[in-house]
């Protein structure tokens, strides 16, 4: 007998709609209003703090968000195996857990920064970036590092337990499912934050 793996769908795409902002609303909104296409500035922003913090998911919701209207974006992290070459018909470049960076991806990403300066104002893609420490203190190249912090910077913090059980109980409500409060509590004290 052959066993099958049963599909259940458990992995939601990040999306701006799943994010709980916390205390981290400031960014949140920027996110929010830049996606909305009322206020597209060509001024990169970067997103910094420990990891849990949800650099990653805003990413990822603004690359979901890009795909479904149907637009192009670049995304370069640590992991990836080839630097694309630039695509003047990204509408966003994304670079996330930069302070990983190799030589290689520093200078795809440097790359990326000046293609997109010079695709001239109505078809310069955003910059949104992300990593563990504030841009000055990034082990990067000093032309990539003074880059990334020029713009809008924003520091992300935690939830607290509060705010990851509200984070839990909104991820199960979506699929479908009831989480207890002991499993709640289970949940939070056995598991990373």
């Amino acid at each position: 007998m052959k066993q099958m793996a049963l599909d259940m769908g458990l992995a939601a795409s990040p999306s701006l709609n799943s994010f709980l902002p916390g205390p981290n609303r400031e960014a949140f909104e920027h996110l929010r209003l830049w996606v909305s296409h009322t206020a597209r500035s060509p001024v990169p922003t970067y997103l910094w703090g420990e990891h849990g913090s949800g650099k990653t998911h805003l990413l990822k919701a603004v690359a979901q968000h890009i795909q479904a209207q149907g637009g192009q974006f670049g995304w370069l992290d640590c992991t990836s195996a080839q630097s694309p070459e630039f695509n003047p018909a990204w509408e966003v470049l994304l670079l996330d857990d930069v302070q990983h960076y190799s030589a290689v991806a520093q200078h795809t990403a440097f790359n990326w920064f000046v293609n997109a300066a010079s695709a001239g104002a109505n078809r310069q893609p955003w910059v949104l970036a992300a990593g563990t420490l504030p841009p000055q203190d990034l082990p990067l190249r000093e032309d990539l590092r003074t880059r990334l912090g020029w713009g809008h910077v924003f520091h992300l913090q935690l939830l607290d337990d509060a705010q990851r059980r509200d984070v839990l109980l909104s991820h199960a409500q979506a699929l479908g499912m009831h989480l207890g409060n002991d499993l709640l509590d289970y949940l939070l004290s056995r598991f990373s934050r």
